[in-house]
């Protein structure tokens, strides 16, 4: 389980990274080009957009060991009155009794997770365009909340200030596994057309 929550962790941090590249939110000169799993991705060169990605999900790492993470979101959000406009959403299903952590398990794993990254490019057309001047932030959603003030890992996570959907959004799939250790699905989700629109004066 721990290394498949190493592998996980690590993935999600590249992950995350290339959506908020291909969202456009920085300059594209932000970033720079790497090999990661084998394929093409972005890593940021500004030292507190990269470790605040890093520092978010690695802070996760105890938690999706013990299979308490349903999913982890990256949100972006209108800047003034913090209301949502899309969300990633990476839903993690860990398999608690699989102990039989092979090598040929892990490259398995590796490869399957590298087709989430070659599938994020060509994602775009399934999402909206962002407003000017909006936000984001990471996310996660925990089946069993932590603790605060039990231990270092728990006082990490704060509470999210960005407003809730009134209806359930509309979710659009973009890739999705299951294996033995691990099961996951990347899906974005915008608001329903019913939900009740920000007027601004």
């Amino acid at each position: 389980a721990a290394e498949t929550a190493r592998i996980l962790v690590e993935f999600l941090e590249v992950a995350i990274t290339s959506i908020v590249f291909h969202k456009r939110v920085y300059p594209a000169g932000a970033f720079e080009r790497r090999r990661y799993m084998n394929a093409v991705v972005h890593r940021a060169k500004q030292p507190e957009l990269r470790d605040y990605i890093h520092s978010s999900v690695n802070a996760l790492f105890p938690f999706i060991q013990k299979g308490l993470v349903e999913r982890v979101l990256v949100i972006f959000f209108n800047k003034d009155d913090n209301v949502v406009n899309e969300r990633f959403v990476f839903k993690l299903g860990m398999n608690q009794s699989s102990s039989s952590g092979s090598k040929i398990e892990e490259a398995d794993l590796e490869f399957s997770l590298r087709s989430f990254l070659i599938k994020l490019p060509t994602s775009e057309n399934l999402t909206k365009p962002l407003p000017p001047d909006c936000r984001w932030e990471v996310t996660a959603y925990f089946r069993g909340l932590p603790e605060v003030g039990t231990s270092k890992e728990a006082d990490v996570w704060i509470p999210t200030d960005t407003k809730q959907w009134q209806h359930l959004p509309e979710v659009t799939p973009i890739k999705s596994m299951s294996s033995q250790p691990l099961s996951l699905q990347l899906f974005v989700e915008h608001p329903s057309p019913s939900e009740p629109k920000t007027c601004h004066v």
